[in-house]
Formats: structure tokens, sequence, C-alpha cells
């Protein structure tokens, strides 16, 4: 028999602008007879937003932020996992048209799914309301008020404009699948440049500069922005904050946490499951990091990390960084064989502290659903191909990250010594020492890693009808991937591990194939695994005998190059084209006589 194998084989509405000078005299009037008779506000949200801060230390003339300077960046998500489905509005009473330095319209839970903080120059754009909003960063001037800002966020009248911004029908926005994602923006003079960020991006961009900006502006950046806004109850995956409100809070903190607010509709929300630090693949090379302040850490004082895995130390010495800043420290390890949870404790000895004192990590097994065995009488009559959406997971290509490296700068001082035994009274020599007053600097070293990789998916030579594209439905189809990981220090990358292919007659989901690669190092390439159900024992994947004919799109999931930085992965895809199925092939004729 061939291996032609079938399946046996309520606010007022905004608007840009100001008002016009003329109707000054009439929006006093109003305002002052709003005072006297109550106007109705129709709220059509709810707001998990709480809020913290206060207090701003002193800046510089190149590194400042004023009062108020600021807005919050407005994004619809999806009430089930939190995905974009808008574009991001920036609103704001300023007038921020002099910002040369931003980061794009990407919001909180894009970052968290793997896009990568991108600086762009100029083209900054905004929204100013009408109705101004309340104020959201809180200062030692003035605290900003809770109530005003859930009212505000909450009102149908905002909430309708907002739906109008971003092109979406009001009914549409607020029937329970969607939520708003709300974040507070601050417009800053940093290095001398008018810069602006969410919280968010302001934790992640100070970590690709070594620390840097919480060393210029920590009140604002670590303190003030991230705690103008948390959540009260854990939403979309992230924590409800229970730290400290009016302290300053660490980068990871603010990315995993901070500097977000949501408004949600119609919905009963129930508390959520908080996720993992790190999820894991099993027998697998994985990094693991923490970023290590406080002090300052040299040679003369040096600071070490200790990581507690599994019952083995793991310890990276000599962590240096300057007064006022911080340091990423990491350790590559080996996740076992079998699926568990697994706590790390970290510990620092000297002068600095680490962000995180406990590590929780999922291990998972990803080779546990393969497809079920195929039979040539299957049948799908509710298979609807424009249900089978290819998946779009987190995908991060490029990594950074930054070690600090010490450096003596000499400064010789001559100290004199007047009473010298070994001169007399009327002696004219000079005695004394010369003394190095030194002092520790610090240059900070950049490096990098990029993940590349390609798919291609081909027909089973084992098909008797099919060319290198086309096939009949029921024959099998190969796959290759080739996966490419380049860095500048191999020793705090791994190379790409693992890939895993899903397939449209499961609508992308329910059963999936773990390649197997079968070429390691940092070029990698991956294969279908041997198939069980294959009469040749090929490494193939048999489409199913009703698959409509056109376009067989398989996905593949790239994953586990590790860096200091986070995973490295990569959605890649390949296709077939289907005509016919494989009863085409058979037929029914008399013996011939002999």
């Amino acid at each position: 028999m061939r291996e032609a194998q079938c399946k046996s084989c309520a606010f007022r509405i905004f608007r840009g602008g100001k008002m016009a000078y003329l109707r000054k005299s009439f929006l006093l009037f109003f305002v002052l007879f709003s005072l006297i008779l109550p106007m109705p506000v129709y709220a059509a949200g709810e707001g998990n937003i709480d809020n913290g801060g206060g207090g701003l230390g002193s800046g510089t003339n190149t590194n400042y932020w004023s009062n108020r300077d600021e807005g919050v960046r407005v994004t619809v998500v999806r009430a089930s996992d939190g995905g974009a489905v808008s574009p991001s509005i920036d609103l704001t009473n300023k007038n921020p048209t002099d910002i040369k330095v931003h980061f794009g319209k990407i919001c909180k839970t894009q970052y968290r799914n793997g896009t990568g903080l991108s600086a762009r120059v100029g083209g900054y754009t905004f929204y100013n309301p009408s109705q101004s909003l309340p104020q959201i960063i809180s200062t030692s001037s003035g605290n900003a008020n809770l109530e005003a800002i859930k009212r505000y966020f909450t009102d149908e009248q905002v909430i309708k404009a907002i739906a109008g911004y971003v092109g979406m029908d009001f009914k549409t926005l607020t029937n329970g699948e969607y939520k708003l994602l709300i974040e507070p923006i601050a417009y800053v003079t940093f290095e001398g440049v008018r810069t602006a960020f969410t919280a968010t991006e302001a934790a992640k961009y100070n970590q690709i500069r070594g620390g840097m900006l919480r060393k210029k502006m920590p009140s604002l950046s670590h303190k003030n922005l991230p705690l103008a806004m948390f959540l009260e109850t854990s939403d979309l995956g992230f924590p409800a904050w229970g730290g400290a409100r009016t302290q300053k809070v660490s980068d990871e903190e603010i990315i995993s946490s901070l500097g977000l607010g949501i408004v949600r509709f119609n919905e009963i929300i129930t508390p959520e499951v908080i996720a993992a630090d790190y999820e894991y693949r099993v027998d697998t090379d994985v990094v693991t990091a923490v970023t290590v302040s406080g002090g300052q850490s040299d040679p003369d004082h040096p600071v070490s990390v200790t990581f507690s895995i599994l019952g083995t130390s793991y310890t990276v010495r000599n962590v240096y960084y300057p007064e006022g800043g911080q340091q990423l420290v990491w350790v590559k390890w080996h996740t076992p064989s079998t699926e568990q949870h697994v706590v790390i404790s970290v510990s620092v000895s000297g002068a600095g502290s680490p962000s995180k004192g406990t590590i929780t990590a999922n291990i998972v097994d990803l080779d546990k659903n393969p497809p079920p065995n195929p039979v040539a009488d299957d049948r799908n009559d509710s298979y609807s191909a424009g249900n089978a959406v290819v998946p779009d997971n987190p995908q991060k290509t490029s990594a950074v990250w930054s070690v600090w490296r010490p450096w003596w700068q000499e400064h010789w001082v001559w100290h004199s010594d007047s009473h010298s035994e070994s001169c007399g009274e009327d002696c004219s020599e000079e005695h004394g020492d010369w003394e190095d007053e030194g002092w520790w600097e610090f240059d900070l070293d950049q490096y990098a890693a990029s993940l590349s990789g390609s798919m291609t998916l081909k027909t089973d030579e084992k098909s008797p009808t099919a060319t290198a594209s086309t096939i009949k439905s029921g024959y099998g189809v190969n796959i290759s991937v080739e996966a490419g990981a380049s860095t500048a220090q191999s020793s705090a990358t791994t190379p790409p591990q693992n890939a895993v292919s899903y397939f449209p007659e499961f609508y992308y989901e329910t059963y999936w194939r773990l390649l197997e690669r079968t070429r390691s190092g940092y070029n990698a390439a991956f294969e279908f695994k041997t198939n069980h159900y294959s009469t040749y024992n090929r490494r193939t994947h048999f489409t199913p005998i009703w698959m409509p004919d056109g376009g067989y799109q398989v996905y593949t999931y790239l994953l586990d190059c590790w860096t200091p930085d986070g995973m490295l992965s990569m959605n890649l895809t390949g296709s077939v084209q289907i005509a016919g199925d494989l009863w085409d092939d058979w037929h029914i004729a008399p013996q011939k006589a002999e």
C-alpha cells in the first residue's frame, strides 16, 4: 500500500483644540451655573484604578520635569487576553509639539507580549480633549484625585469620544468583550532632549541605559509616574499592586505591575492567578536574570549574587555598578526533564539588593499533544477555513543588555612631611610621599543578540501525484526550519532550542507537533519527528482527507533562544496548495483475463 495513507493511514464629548475667545464669557456663566444646579454624569464603565506617589526631587537644567506636564495613553484591548484591537492614542491637556524622542504608540500588553522598545525621533501625535483631563501624576505640590480620575475614564461621553478616536462603535466597545487600558505619560527633558514615555517605557529605557534615567530623575521615573496608576484587583494578567505607594520602585516592578489602569464593561470579574515570572520548557538551557542596585559596587567593595536552583547554588561574582546605578545579573542553567514548578532564591553579598528575592518558574512539556491517528472516513462538515486564523505569539528577534566596567581614575597628591628625622632644622630638602587619591570610574559595555529563522513546507516524496508545492488531501507534508542566533556574548546567550508546529485543521489549537532538533548550536535545524503512523517511518504530517482545496498553511513558533534580556522567538509559516483528495488516485476496474 502506498504512503498515500489517508488518515489510517458620561462626560462631555472630546474635541480637538481649545475654546474660542468669544465663548469664554458663556463658558464662565456655564461653570458658575453648574455649581448651583447639579448635572448628571453617566458612567458607562467600571474603573480598576488606584494610585500613589507624591514628592518630587530637584532637577537640573538638562534633566527635569514640570508639574502636570503629562497625559495618558488609551488602548482598546480584548477582555480575554489583553491583546490590542485598536491603535493607541495619547490624550493630554498640553501642546507637546516640541517632543523630539518618543517610543511610538505601543501599549503595556504589547510590551509584555514581546514588542521591543524602539526610540523614534519627531512625529509625536496627541489629542487635546476639550474637557480637560484631571491631574494624573501626584507631586509634593498636589496629589492627583483618584476619584476624579475614575469618574473621568468611566463616563459615557468620554468613552464615546474615545470610541470615535479609535474608529470603533460605542456599543461594540462596551459589550463586555473589550476593555480600556490606561497608561500615564510624562513629558520630560532628559539629557537636554524633550522626551515622552509611559512608565513601562521609562523602565525599559532605564534598563537599556544602565540605570541612567533612574539616576538623573528617580522621583519621576521610578516613583510618581509608575505609581500614578496601578490595579486594585488583578486583571489582564497584571497583578494588583500591594507594594509601597510613596517609595521608589524597580524596573521589574514597573514592567510587571505598575503604570496602568483598566476600565471594564458589563463583566463579572473573577480573581486571576498570577503567572510565574518565567515559563521554560523541559530539558532546555535557559537564562534567569535579576537587577541589582543600591550603593556602589566596585573592585574595592564588590557585590556577588547567588541563585539557588533545585539544590544547586550559582554565584555570580564581581557585579559592578556606579552609585545610583544598577546592573542586570543572570545565570544560565538547564531545566529538568519533567514538568514542575521551580522556586529560585536570590541572595546578594555586598552593598546591593536584588529586584526580586524569589523567582518562580513553570517548567512545561510541549511534547504532549500530537495529532491523533488519521483515518480514511474522517469528516468535518463544519470546518471553516475563515476561522483558522494563524496565531501571532509574542515575537522578539533582538535583545540588548549592558555591563558596567570599572576603571581607576588616578589622582596623585603630594603629602609633605615637615618633621622628617632624616633632615635637620636647616634642611632645605622637601620630604613626603605621593599618594594616589583616585576613584573608580565606570564605562558601560553594550551587548546584543539576534534571532533569524526560515521555514519551508513541502510535499512528501511518497505522495505519488504531488508536485513540489501541490498535494492532494490525505497525503503528507514535511517541514524544514532553519534558525540562527548571533551574539556578542555567547556565555550569556543560548542557541534556539525548540520549535512547535500548529495546523489549520485544528484551527491552530488543540494538537501540535514539537519538532525534533536535527542540528544543534547557534545555527540550528528542526524537522517533524518520525510519524509512527507512517508506513515508511517518514518525518511527515498527514493532511486530513476532508481538507478543502486551497492553501494549507502550517504555523511554527521558534523559541527558547534565551538572553539576559529575555527569550528571543519568531513566528514562522509555510504553505502548500491542496487540489483534490487521495481518493482521486484510486479506482476500481475489472481484472484483465489472462
